[in-house]
């Protein structure tokens, strides 16, 4: 180009050509991808370092930035699903801005599968190294709406040491024991001093903690799962019956009055206190192996739920990944939750970490739990996981799960009998559900 023929040139063009023979005209960066991911469950302290880890290696190794807003502790002052999957959904309805990765409750599932996206042929190969029926409690209509992350699993809690001190060498595996030796112990250590000493605390207040007992109750009693994946409720039957009446002669025996308004906080306060044998407790493979500081962590064994008829039986709860249908970054959304998983399974693993100073210890956990924490007397009297009727009812669950846990409230304080409290509750889940009405289904 000649200096004449430039002369007549636009001074912006002047400008523009000069900037690209400088540059050489490349394209603007694109701004870097930020993900926003809400999770709804509670970080224990001493999880929340590992929590950060994992977001600081995801973005360097990818470029992708991690937003992490926080939940409303309000939320959490009484860890209520119910509650949370309100503020979930309204948050998925509004679209957007929408958060792209979403920590879900495993009953959660069948309310929000609408706003999620199926994630099966993403996670064919994670999927399949998973137990069956924790990948069917994410499951939708043939939709998997989330990919397990943390499972937590209904354990029992005990004293080590006052159990080797009145003489028991492995803890109760039935509810006949757990009674037996949950009165035995509170009575010996009262004649002591302790006045305020217990032998069973669990979580008894009128919220989902209680549905999440009654039913292992129930369950290992043979009496149901109040409604059963055929669409069968059978929550009205003499197995059920005598759980829920067994439960309530336990308060002021071996277990507070209190309990009625326990929930999990409250019964972990008394447990911590040292004024408990026996606790109903969550617990999943990274708390197991990494327990949280306590006065009686030194003091404390695990194992399965202690069953009945029906067998050993553990509520299964925890949580899942799951990606919104309204995310702008479906594929850096599923490359987190890949990442998360992946690191999730290699602790497992993951055999370079000494056990902890304090290891709590295991005897015949539930058998999910086993490839974070093997327990050498693992043997067939482990429990089993059963899960709570949320897939099958979906959005009827929150109706179904608070008719649940009031009725067996109501027994429990004595407001009313477990007959009339059955057959009137009976009644009320066909008028949510329009469900019929049948016997338990029997286990293999």
């Amino acid at each position: 180009m000649s200096i004449r023929g430039s002369a007549h040139r636009p001074l912006p063009f002047i400008l523009a050509l000069l900037f690209c023979t400088v540059s050489g005209c490349r394209k603007p960066v694109p701004a870097p991808v930020t993900l926003t991911f809400l999770n709804a469950w509670w970080l224990q302290p001493d999880e929340l370092p590992r929590t950060e880890r994992e977001f600081r290696e995801f973005t360097r190794e990818t470029g992708i930035a991690i937003q992490h807003p926080p939940i409303p502790e309000t939320l959490f002052s009484s860890l209520e699903p119910l509650g949370q999957v309100d503020l979930l959904r309204r948050v998925l309805q509004e679209g957007d801005p929408s958060p792209d990765v979403l920590g879900i409750d495993v009953i959660w599932p069948g309310i929000l599968a609408e706003h999620l996206i199926d994630l099966r042929s993403d996670f064919a190969t994670e999927l399949s190294s998973q137990d069956s029926q924790l990948v069917s409690s994410y499951t939708v209509h043939g939709r998997v709406v989330a990919v397990p992350y943390h499972t937590h699993v209904a354990v029992l809690a005990y004293r080590t040491d006052l159990l080797r001190q009145y003489g028991y060498i492995h803890p109760p595996q039935t509810s006949d024991e757990l009674e037996s030796m949950a009165a035995r112990i509170q009575a010996g250590e009262r004649a002591k001093g302790r006045k305020d000493f217990w032998g069973y605390v669990w979580q008894g207040a009128a919220t989902e903690g209680l549905t999440c007992n009654a039913l292992e109750w129930q369950v290992a009693e043979g009496g149901g799962r109040i409604i059963e994946d055929d669409e069968t409720i059978s929550v009205n039957n003499p197995a059920a019956i005598r759980a829920w009446q067994r439960a309530a002669r336990w308060i002021g025996w071996i277990s507070p009055p209190g309990v009625v308004a326990y929930q999990e906080t409250d019964s972990l306060n008394v447990w911590d206190s040292g004024n408990a044998a026996f606790r109903r407790s969550w617990e999943w493979g990274y708390r197991l192996t990494h327990p949280h500081e306590s006065p009686v962590r030194d003091r404390t064994g695990y194992t399965s739920m202690p069953g009945g008829r029906g067998g050993r039986v553990g509520t299964l709860g925890g949580y899942g990944l799951a990606v919104s249908r309204s995310s702008a970054h479906l594929r850096e959304a599923i490359a987190l939750i890949r990442f998360l998983i992946a690191s999730e399974l290699q602790s497992k693993a993951d055999l370079s970490h000494p056990e902890p100073a304090a290891e709590p210890q295991l005897y015949e956990l539930p058998q999910i739990l086993q490839a974070y924490a093997p327990s050498p007397q693992l043997s067939h009297r482990s429990s089993r996981l059963v899960s709570r009727p949320s897939n099958v009812t979906g959005y009827a669950y929150e109706d179904v799960t608070r008719a649940y846990f009031r009725t067996v409230h109501s027994v429990l304080t004595g407001e009313r009998s477990a007959p009339v409290a059955a057959a009137a509750l009976e009644k009320q889940l066909v008028a949510i559900t329009g469900f019929k009405t049948g016997p338990p289904k029997t286990w293999k």
